[in-house]
């Protein structure tokens, strides 16, 4: 038996972890629990010695000292403030005046103002909220078919998850070791492609079946002309200032992601002020529901180091990167085979699992057969897109069914999502098929040959000392030192 567990001791580790996710226990718990369980199983059978879990505690300061993480509670911050600030009701009103003497405004509507949503605050589940609270209940009562208003907005509420300033590419960056900079440039093209690409699927519905998507009647356009253009310029203005304040400024390199996080935190606070919407209530709300949401990404994060640390330690980044590098089709084969992967992984899991847990075992194999790591990040990060649409357990769909009428079914909700799955799996291909989606926002090429050796630097300068050494070469020698002596 002993010999058995030392043979295979990175599977079944792996698997143990799979069945406590699937039992329904906490993430973050199931993580550190089966790296500590099983790393005491590594000591007892001679696999490891003490010495490697006493790093544990210069991991987890390290995590609590990452100024990057800082970003999340901001961004967050920021996004719930303005969705309690009134903001996205005044666009969607706005923008549904605007689209509403042609058919399929109103879900025109609501695919822009999801877009501009994902663009200010960067959290799907405000976006989806806000948007089935106050147009769904609008496009029903003006003969939109269920399922496809449904699919609109709950797609359009996702747009947060890859749109700056996702906070899944702040997580992604950091597990990639990739700056979330290059992380957000490569993510606007894909974005409003994807965005696009929901937009044709409305209008497809909309030429051969007019039925489901009316324009609105005369009655229910209660804006045109100057009024209507006045009403626009000052719904957009606010937005835009504010996306060109956090976004902006960290394109053109004025800030760091974390600087533009609290710059937007403040202009959130700023326009809910000048709305009048700013109070004590408001923002103890969006404090609590700050902290809350910073606490699990920081302790998903923390588990997740003890259980790669262990991990790494039974040489399971080396069992993965065998089983990935032998797949036939070499880098090709690896990108389908990981995409068809994690697309049923995100049946069962979310992109903070996926994130966490998936993510820096695919990230080594992808930089040794040359892929980019900030094209493959946004390529998966596409791909985990869809964890918030799948049915049954699809987040975006569950944040839906909290806020819609009882005369929309809950089977309504899953077979609207169902168009918007494929169209987000097309856009996975696409970005295979065509790299430059991603790097024309990076102001660098792409890496196609071997992975770039990674250079110790002097602690007393900042040019690099002569001698570099490979990312591999130094996992290698780091696992060496934590074996025990025979």
């Amino acid at each position: 038996m002993a010999e058995f567990l030392i043979a295979y001791m990175a599977p079944i580790m792996f698997a143990a972890l799979m069945a406590f996710l699937l039992v329904g226990y906490p993430v973050a718990f199931s993580l550190a629990a089966v790296g500590m369980a099983f790393g005491l199983v590594g000591i007892e059978l001679g696999l490891l010695t003490p010495n490697l879990l006493q790093a544990l505690p210069d991991r987890v300061f390290g995590i609590m000292k990452n100024e990057i993480l800082l970003a999340i509670p901001f961004f967050t911050f920021m996004g719930l403030v303005l969705e309690r600030s009134g903001m996205a009701e005044d666009l969607l009103d706005t923008i549904g005046q605007l689209f509403g003497n042609i058919r399929g405004g109103l879900a025109f509507a609501v695919i822009f103002v999801g877009a501009l949503l994902a663009a200010t605050t960067g959290v799907v589940a405000a976006s989806v909220i806000a948007m089935g609270l106050i147009s769904l209940p609008i496009m029903l009562r003006y003969g939109y078919d269920k399922s496809l208003a449904c699919g609109v907005i709950a797609a359009s509420g996702t747009l947060a998850q890859i749109i700056p300033p996702s906070l899944v590419l702040i997580v992604m960056a950091d597990v990639l070791g990739r700056s979330v900079g290059d992380m957000y440039k490569g993510a606007v093209l894909p974005g409003l492609i994807l965005g696009g690409l929901y937009v044709g699927w409305v209008l497809i519905n909309t030429l051969f079946r007019p039925h489901l998507a009316p324009a609105l009647p005369p009655e229910a356009r209660t804006l045109r002309g100057w009024g209507l253009a006045r009403r626009v310029a000052a719904t957009m203005v606010p937005p835009l200032v504010l996306i060109f304040l956090v976004l902006g400024t960290i394109f053109i390199g004025w800030a760091t992601p974390t600087e533009g996080g609290a710059m937007g935190a403040v202009g959130a606070m700023l326009l809910a002020f000048f709305k009048g919407k700013l109070n004590r209530k408001m923002l103890t709300e969006s404090l609590h529901s700050t902290a809350k949401i910073a606490s699990f990404v920081i302790f998903i994060l923390i588990g997740s180091s003890v259980f790669s640390l262990v991990f790494r330690g039974v040489n399971g980044d080396l069992w993965v990167e065998h089983l990935l590098l032998d797949l036939p089709g070499g880098a090709m084969g690896f990108l389908i085979f990981v995409n068809i992967l994690v697309f049923f992984l995100a049946f069962f899991l979310d992109f903070f699992e996926i994130s966490f847990i998936i993510l820096p075992l695919l990230a080594p194999v992808a930089d040794k057969l040359g892929i980019d790591l900030v094209w493959f990040g946004i390529l998966m990060g596409v791909n985990m897109q869809t964890s918030f649409m799948h049915p049954p357990f699809g987040f975006a769909l569950f944040y839906l069914r909290s806020v819609a009428p009882p005369t929309v079914r809950t089977s309504d909700i899953y077979w609207g999502a169902v168009p918007f799955v494929a169209i987000q799996a097309i856009m996975v291909a696409l970005i295979i098929t065509f790299p430059a989606l991603v790097t024309l926002g990076l102001d660098r090429p792409i890496h196609t040959g071997q992975p770039t050796p990674v250079q110790l630097l002097n602690p007393q300068s900042t040019r690099p000392a002569s001698k570099p050494i490979n990312r591999n070469d130094a996992a290698d020698l780091l696992r060496q030192l934590s074996k025990p002596s025979p």
